[in-house]
């Protein structure tokens, strides 16, 4: 279940899904339900948005440490 939820598609889905849901609520849903809905959705939609970040930051490192590993070899 955790290599389905960490992959790419999945993350966006759930971070624009859960954005949209979260910027209606409000407007769809009357009273304090609405908003504690947007806010409920609006947290999985930034969990979401921050684990693409992360995983943007990951793949950087690690195309950053082949090139750097090339490099080193070609020199040799």
């Amino acid at each position: 279940m955790k290599a389905l939820l960490s992959s790419k598609p999945v993350l966006w889905f759930l971070f624009l899904f859960n954005l949209v849901v979260a910027v209606a609520a409000p407007f769809v849903v009357d009273g304090s339900q609405g908003v504690m809905t947007a806010v409920g959705m609006g947290v999985v939609s930034l969990g979401a948005g921050l684990s693409l970040l992360k995983g943007r930051g990951q793949a950087q490192t690690q195309t950053q440490a082949q090139g750097q590993g090339q490099r080193q070899r070609q020199r040799a």
